[in-house]
């Protein structure tokens, strides 16, 4: 890589015990992950101990940041992470553009990369027929705070933003809201609390007593609003170069 990547935030460490939240958002993942896959932005591994439970042929734990690499590549020499993964310590530019994954996720990544457009235009090229591309980010842009600057989020998105960034070789699975609870803690936040950081306790509290009455609520509300988007899309046609 010409420069090298150095993720801003500490709030992998801060949610990597939101053991509900993880639960919750890997049971509407997970039947989706099949074949070869691509998790991009795999941060310290919280996400691939969830989500890869070994079936997986391949699992590319891609990752920009030095540390944060070489930190995967120990968790996988202590068999902390499945054997099955590996670390590369890329962008997703590191690709041509020929199909070759199953699926490609990003789990709270998007948010982060700037031009987000051309990110999944690259992923939708990288899909082999039939794979799924999978995303979950912060939902709403009219709850933007303190917290989402402090790491370096550019943005939060609403279904019809998120929708508009699919290239046509992808056909919608769906798009939800999820974390509907969630969705007034980070209200509340924003206008009352105005914290640049949740404390563990805070996240600890959600985690225990929000997400498990969330994950009813969400069904009652059809995921019609929450904290956080899911949105699933295969690819129903190969890119002609």
């Amino acid at each position: 890589m010409t420069d090298p990547f150095k993720y801003q935030g500490q709030e992998l460490v801060l949610f990597e015990k939101a053991i509900n939240w993880k639960k919750y958002f890997s049971g509407l993942i997970q039947p989706h992950i099949t074949g070869k896959v691509l998790e991009c932005g795999a941060g310290i591994g919280s996400t691939c101990k969830v989500l890869n439970n070994g079936t997986a042929k391949e699992w590319i734990l891609l990752e920009p940041d030095k540390e944060m690499a070489a930190l995967l590549k120990t968790k996988i020499k202590n068999i902390e992470l499945p054997n099955n993964c590996i670390v590369i310590e890329n962008t997703i530019a590191f690709f041509g553009n020929s199909p070759q994954f199953d699926t490609i996720i990003y789990i709270d990544v998007l948010e982060h990369i700037e031009n987000d457009r051309d990110e999944i235009a690259k992923a939708a090229s990288l899909l082999n027929q039939n794979g799924n591309l999978i995303i979950l980010s912060p939902a709403f842009p009219s709850l933007y705070n303190k917290f989402d600057k402090a790491i370096g989020h550019y943005r939060r998105y609403t279904k019809k933003q998120i929708e508009s960034l699919t290239p046509t070789l992808l056909k919608k699975k769906f798009v939800r809201y999820i974390d509907s609870l969630g969705f007034f803690l980070s209200l509340a936040n924003k206008f009352m609390l105005k914290q640049s950081y949740p404390t563990v306790k805070q996240i600890s509290f959600w985690d225990k007593y929000f997400v498990q009455t969330s994950k009813i609520l969400d069904k009652v509300f059809n995921y019609s609003f929450g904290k956080s988007i899911l949105g699933i899309w295969q690819k129903n046609r190969i890119d002609v170069k």
